[in-house]
């Protein structure tokens, strides 16, 4: 499918970079104070921050594709782990980084990444000064979350099949239910979402992608004990019309780490930094400033 001149402007804005034998599309921003990641999630891309980067001028900025998403490769015999595409951002952040603090705001699988990343700090293993982290809308106690047909059906016996048969149609009216009444998902966004899914064929790989939710379960004491135990700045945030991540997730994180901040944005659904981009950048500068704010 053809890309639109508005993925395409965001293509050319990035760069290609090579982890492991794999092309990786990454954007970066130069800028001042800690260097500012950004992890998106299933299924989409580093295009969801689209708007929120031209919000945060001035400030260091790192987003990428995972692998097998967006722009980036997306190759079939691929394993496609959770600890894979957490190698892969602390080997960018090492080439982006240049030995200042990070921090990481991280969404749907990305925050499952994200507290990989926790996990590994705790173990004395991250390569990287990780300073202060704001996960939102993901799925991180699955147990209390409420999945799309698409996850269920590609996550299922048939995930292959129902990779194979995945038309526009059918993501369009998935893709849509995910955003609130007050911010609905636009034409112009559902087709630049498909464009980016198909290409390369990565559509087909839906099956191989949403293992995440399994290694959800696998990894909960050690992901969950990450959000517990990690001594950093932890944050929340969470659009609380989500019918995927719905707020008893984020009541659940609450539980097992009462004294977390957490932002309750009222009339978002599951992709507040799409939905309402400015809203979203207050709420990310209240919880990690840049560098000499006054926030």
């Amino acid at each position: 499918m053809t890309l639109s001149p508005r993925v395409l402007a965001w293509k050319e804005r990035g760069r290609t970079e090579e982890f492991r034998g794999r092309s990786i599309h990454t954007y970066y921003q130069p800028g001042d104070g800690p260097l500012l990641v950004l992890l998106h999630g299933f299924p989409t891309s580093s295009f969801d921050w689209r708007y929120l980067v031209d919000l945060l001028p001035g400030r260091a900025v790192l987003a990428f594709d995972f692998l097998g998403f967006g722009l980036s490769d997306k190759p079939r015999d691929h394993t496609y782990t959770l600890s894979w595409q957490a190698d892969l951002t602390e080997e960018l952040i090492a080439r982006f980084g240049d030995d200042r603090p990070v921090q990481i705001c991280a969404h749907d699988l990305g925050t499952s990444v994200a507290t990989e990343l926790l996990a590994r700090d705790l173990a004395g293993e991250l390569g990287f000064e990780l300073g202060s982290v704001l996960l939102f809308n993901g799925s991180i106690l699955i147990e209390r979350s409420n999945p799309t047909l698409a996850q269920k059906l590609l996550r299922g016996p048939l995930g292959p099949l129902a990779a194979r048969f995945a038309n526009e149609a059918f993501f369009r009216r998935q893709f849509a239910s995910v955003f609130s009444d007050a911010h609905p998902l636009t034409d112009q966004d559902a087709g630049d979402n498909w464009a980016l899914m198909t290409n390369n064929d990565g559509n087909r790989l839906g099956h191989k992608l949403v293992s995440y939710m399994d290694e959800r379960v696998i990894y909960a004491d050690r992901w969950h004990g990450a959000i517990r135990r990690w001594k950093g700045d932890l944050h929340l945030a969470w659009g609380l019309k989500d019918p995927v991540a719905v707020p008893e997730v984020l009541d659940g994180l609450l539980e097992l780490r009462p004294d977390l901040n957490a932002i309750r944005f009222e009339d978002l659904g599951h992709y507040p930094q799409v939905e309402d981009p400015e809203l979203f950048a207050g709420a990310l500068a209240e919880a990690m400033p840049p560098a000499g704010s006054s926030l």
